[in-house]
């Protein structure tokens, strides 16, 4: 699927933890293309806990590179090379939904409310006043399009990762619509230079935040607090300074995009003795960046404006307002002011990040510059003028334009 260099070679092993493959094994659904993420489905669907997934992993007689390829290509929905088809077209009269996975303190939550409140749609997304939610519905019938915090809620837990939305978006969408339909899968996602995005969760939460509403579901069952104990007792972690915050070994803001963007059953969810440390980082980058690179879309904080023009050409919508790019944030002021061994320490503590983050960029550079992202700008006849008039659709003229940046450190809810 992937040629990318970086990334391991499709049919290379990665090799997840006997268990987990021998849970897919017994299951009996080892060599078709559901594999583990379908046993996850079912665990998901019934609610059984792990007792059921530890019995099952007393059998290892597998094909352990079969399962391996499922467990990637599992309900990941349609990658970017596919809506690069000539023929593609984005069906929202049809069941196509594009899924938001967002990333904390990525900018996650300005883009969520300009995707249900300024896009150019035959219908509009209906939101109403004092409320978080937005009726994004198809043209022509109640059906949601767009599964997302602002838009369905955080039907799959709050800031539901890669590995708990591709287990659970077609299941809540059946309970939702009353059936159960053939649908096509569009993922998205943001990105953020990590020390940044590291120094602004650290705010986030010195102020207030917690997340506790997070399930951090994989292979059926939640995380138990043996695999993630709290970093501090009380309900927040108020005032926290600085170091103390990095040196919780269970804090999940270290290396917070690479986890939430790799197939978590790969290295046994949380437990984090299924494998050696060095493999489980190993794994989960791997699958990080191959699960990235297959997205239909995903866009960089810091390069706004390209990531803009390639959402638009993907899916052939059109924002209201302009990305506008702010090189400066507080986070950004906060990072220059770490002593020496701070800033070590956090760039450490987010190598896996900081790797992901570089291959991102250079992936979206490779798009932008590529031979196919010529096709997407050769079809716009009026490219040049399109570019440098991004959001400027003349009948929306007025809408509060859309500060990616200047925000996003500033809002406080415990659910952002």
């Amino acid at each position: 699927m992937m040629l990318q260099p970086d990334i391991l070679a499709y049919n290379e092993a990665i090799m997840p933890p006997p268990g987990v493959v021998s849970a897919a094994a017994t299951s009996g659904m080892a060599n078709n293309a559901n594999g583990v993420h379908h046993y996850q489905h079912h665990q998901y669907q019934s609610g059984s806990g792990s007792s059921s997934a530890v019995a099952l992993a007393s059998t290892s007689a597998i094909n352990t590179k079969s399962i391996q390829q499922n467990v990637i290509i599992a309900n990941a929905g349609l990658s970017y090379e596919d809506v690069l088809n000539d023929d593609f077209q984005f069906d929202m009269d049809g069941h196509d939904v594009m899924v938001f996975l967002h990333i904390q303190k990525t900018g996650g939550t300005s883009f969520g409310r300009h995707l249900v409140r300024d896009l150019d749609l035959k219908r509009p997304c209906e939101c109403q006043r004092q409320r978080k939610r937005c009726y994004c519905f198809r043209p022509h019938r109640n059906e949601n399009w767009l599964f997302s915090r602002y838009s369905t809620g955080w039907k799959c837990g709050l800031h539901a990762d890669w590995t708990e939305l591709t287990s659970c978006v077609d299941i809540e969408l059946d309970k939702n619509e009353g059936e159960t339909a053939k649908r096509r899968y569009f993922y998205i996602t943001l990105l953020r230079e990590p020390i940044s995005r590291y120094m602004s969760e650290y705010r986030h939460v010195r102020r207030g935040a917690t997340w506790k509403g997070s399930r951090h579901w994989c292979l059926g069952r939640q995380a138990t607090a043996a695999e993630l104990p709290p970093c501090y007792k009380g309900k927040d972690w108020l005032d926290v300074d600085l170091d103390e915050f990095a040196a919780c070994e269970s804090n999940l803001a270290a290396n917070r995009q690479t986890r939430m963007l790799a197939d978590l059953a790969l290295v046994g969810c949380y437990n984090k003795t299924a494998m050696p440390t060095h493999e489980r980082d190993r794994v989960m980058l791997a699958s990080a960046k191959r699960n990235l690179a297959a997205m239909a879309y995903f866009g960089l904080t810091e390069f706004q404006k390209m990531s803009q023009y390639i959402f638009e050409e993907t899916f052939n919508l059109r924002f209201a307002i302009p990305f506008e790019q702010h090189n400066t944030t507080i986070s950004a002021s906060a990072v220059n002011n770490l002593r020496p061994d701070q800033k070590k320490r956090i760039e450490e503590l987010n190598s896996l990040d900081i790797e992901l983050y570089a291959f991102a960029k250079n992936l979206l550079f490779q798009r932008y510059g590529s031979s196919k992202f010529e096709r997407l700008k050769a079809k716009d006849n009026d490219f040049e003028k399109r570019f440098a008039n991004l959001g400027n659709i003349y009948y929306k003229q007025g809408v509060t334009e859309f500060n990616w940046d200047s925000n996003i450190d500033d809002a406080l809810s415990t659910d952002h």
